[in-house]
């Protein structure tokens, strides 16, 4: 696939991913288009050598592969979540001429550029139907519905040299002056806008906010893109579109797993049994399972810290990866990344016999190192893992930025361990 082809793509996706939940099911659909089939974990199983499978859990995380004779797979792993505002379950408050929601910080968000931005909600609900039965299904509100007002600099005549954010009290969106808000009913007309009028009772939600403006093309030459969630969505489609590349007698594996913003630990995170089911359904036999395992590499892709030009002096001058420039080998001598000589060397080959760039990364010895889901996989499986990330500036806030170029180079080296 061309640069720009992929880069389309990519833009489209993350436009129409605005929780994991619809990533997920964005992923599904176009894992299907490339003749994959889903299973599920509740039914048995009866691959056919020969075909591709996927199969999710919690409507929000999932795994795709194929399934030939050879049992030495590369496997691709990245995140569906990305640090958000949920609401909360009781979360209207009407007050002082306005209706505003209350809501949590998911995950670790930069919280000041969530202000003066227009916001939709998106997410999963549950309802009650009229046969008593309970049903689940997403929405994606999609209308500029709120905001979060930022307080006039004459009302606080410090707040360009200490503005501090209070979770609770500062950054609640506001909806609207009619106080006759009903949020039950809110979504009950969004069930409607998506055919379903069938609804008894709503019951649970998980509903985020999200930065209604598009992703987008950003700089001279298009140098960059800019967009939300890109942490970790960009490495999810770089995925994807990897192993809808190859053909069915090609060993690959794409894990998309959510909740590694808080930790991973949960049904759905990498900490979890997802990955390790599907593979011990994949290979039931022990000893078939363990020379997978070990005959087996993982590429875990997430972001990686580009270095920020005005704030040059928070990289280590060494490794201060560029935006453009090729993807980031993560390495951490306390193990926050999975890197090690034998992957890294391999990926570097790799690289170098297709002409890819690639740097390394290793954060700042006095400043402390965050993690990925590579570290959590190894050591749940005991395989051997690298984590690479593309830079990226503004991590964690509402709309991160990288370069045109880095995604496509890295769908490249992961098609160059293929063959």
């Amino acid at each position: 696939m061309e640069k720009n082809d992929f880069n389309e793509g990519l833009l489209g996706f993350l436009d129409a991913s605005p929780t994991p939940y619809h990533a997920t099911k964005n992923i599904g659909m176009m894992l299907e288009n490339a003749g994959f089939e889903r299973v599920f974990e509740e039914q048995a199983w009866s691959l056919q050598e020969g075909k591709k499978y996927y199969v999710t859990r919690n409507d929000s995380s999932l795994i795709a592969f194929t399934y030939p004779k050879r049992k030495d797979y590369l496997l691709v792993g990245a995140h569906t979540d990305s640090p958000n505002l949920k609401l909360k379950p009781n979360s209207v408050m009407k007050e002082h001429g306005v209706v505003k929601f209350g809501v949590e910080p998911y995950g670790g968000l930069l919280l000041n550029p969530w202000f003066d931005r227009d916001l939709s909600l998106a997410g999963c609900v549950s309802y009650l139907d009229s046969n008593n039965m309970i049903k689940e299904t997403l929405i994606d509100v999609k209308k500029k519905i709120a905001t979060i007002p930022s307080l006039a600099i004459h009302l606080d005549e410090n707040a360009n040299n200490e503005r501090t954010i209070n979770k609770q009290t500062d950054i609640s969106p506001i909806l609207t002056t009619s106080e006759d808000f009903d949020l039950e009913e809110f979504i009950k007309q969004e069930l409607v806008k998506n055919g379903i009028s069938d609804v008894k009772e709503i019951y649970a939600n998980e509903l985020s906010f999200y930065d209604a403006q598009e992703a987008s093309y950003v700089g001279l030459n298009d140098d960059f893109i800019a967009s939300a969630r890109l942490d970790n969505l960009l490495s999810c489609y770089v995925g994807l579109v990897s192993i809808c590349s190859v053909e069915a007698n090609t060993p690959m594996i794409f894990v998309a797993n959510d909740h590694e913003e808080v930790g991973s630990d949960s049904v759905s995170g990498a900490a979890g049994s997802f990955l390790e089911n599907t593979l011990k359904r994949i290979f039931p036999n022990y000893e078939d399972f363990v020379h997978m395992v070990r005959s087996s590499t993982l590429i875990s892709a997430d972001n990686a810290h580009a270095v920020h030009p005005n704030y040059h002096s928070k990289h280590d001058k060494e490794h201060a990866p560029l935006m453009n420039k090729g993807a980031v080998i993560k390495i951490n001598a306390n193990q926050r990344y999975a890197s090690s000589t034998k992957t890294i060397s391999r990926f570097m080959n790799v690289a170098s016999s297709i002409n890819e760039p690639y740097q390394q990364f290793v954060t700042r010895s006095d400043m402390g190192c965050g993690s990925t889901i590579g570290p959590i996989t190894a050591t749940r499986l005991g395989i051997d893992t690298i984590d690479v990330g593309l830079p990226t500036l503004a991590m964690h806030s509402i709309r991160e930025l990288a370069g045109s170029d880095d995604a496509h180079s890295l769908y490249k080296i992961i098609l160059g361990y293929t063959v």
